[in-house]
Formats: structure tokens, sequence, C-alpha cells
């Protein structure tokens, strides 16, 4: 997996092709936050003029999935990673650049220490929200994240 958000965005086009060519675009990762930022265009919106929810989807799972790829590389464990279940809420129609940004980075790390320790999987809950260039929030994604140890 690539370090720092130039080559994680590399790493995008190669494995998650449609997430890049909509513009979804990691910004910021470290082990608490991660911020990843699309932009709404005529290639990634729904017939109202809006960007399309799975676009939305795409970037929010990406600000919480970065990091538990990162914190999955640091721990030197082989480690299998897996969104269980998913849940979206919209408030405002998503036009113009949206920044996503998740801040539960703390959740990994015990959820980790715990499957390493335990040898059972983990689950654990983290959360997205999409905010507009006017400050104002237009979606908020929660994503239920499992974690398990690979024999």
């Amino acid at each position: 997996m690539a370090t720092g958000t130039g080559r994680f965005n590399t790493f995008l086009f190669f494995k998650l092709p449609s997430a890049w060519w909509c513009g979804v675009r990691l910004r910021s990762l470290d082990q608490e936050e991660a911020v990843v930022t699309v932009r709404h265009s005529w290639f990634n919106q729904n017939p109202f003029k809006s960007m399309f929810w799975a676009v939305q989807g795409m970037a929010a799972e990406l600000s919480t999935g970065a990091m538990v790829m990162q914190q999955i590389r640091e721990s030197g464990r082989n480690v299998s990673m897996l969104v269980a279940s998913n849940r979206a809420s919209f408030s405002k129609k998503a036009v113009g650049k949206i920044t996503f940004r998740c801040t539960d980075g703390a959740l990994i790390k015990q959820a980790l220490d715990n499957t390493i320790r335990s040898g059972e999987g983990q689950t654990f809950c983290m959360r997205s929200t999409g905010i507009n260039e006017e400050g104002l929030q237009v979606s908020a994604f929660e994503f239920e994240w499992t974690v398990k140890l690979r024999n």
C-alpha cells in the first residue's frame, strides 16, 4: 500500500479506478484523521445536477478506509479488512467541492490491538461527514468495519 497522499492517489488509480475517474482524492492522512475531496462535475452527477450519492460514498469510505489500511500496514501483521455495513444520510445537494473528513482513527488502533491480542475479529463503526465549500454538511456516512487476523 502507498504511503503519503500522492502515492496513495496513484494506488487509487490502479486499485479503485472508478473512484479516481470520479475525482475522489486523498488530501491528508494521519493516525487520527483523513481528509478526502471530490468536486461535482458532469462525470459524477445525477439527473438532478448534483453529485451522485455513490460518488459521495466512495469519498466517504476512502476517508475511513485509508486510515484502516495505514494502521494495518504499520502493525506489521497480516490483517484483513472489510466493510460489513454502511448507512448514509443526505441533507443538501452536493455541488462544488465536497470535503469528507473522518476523525475516528483511535477506534482502529483499539480494534487492531484487540484482534492481534485475542485472535478474534473485531468490529467498529467510523463516521465521515461531507461538507461543501460554504461549510454546510451535505451528507454523513457511517461504515462498520471488521478486521481479522489472517492465517
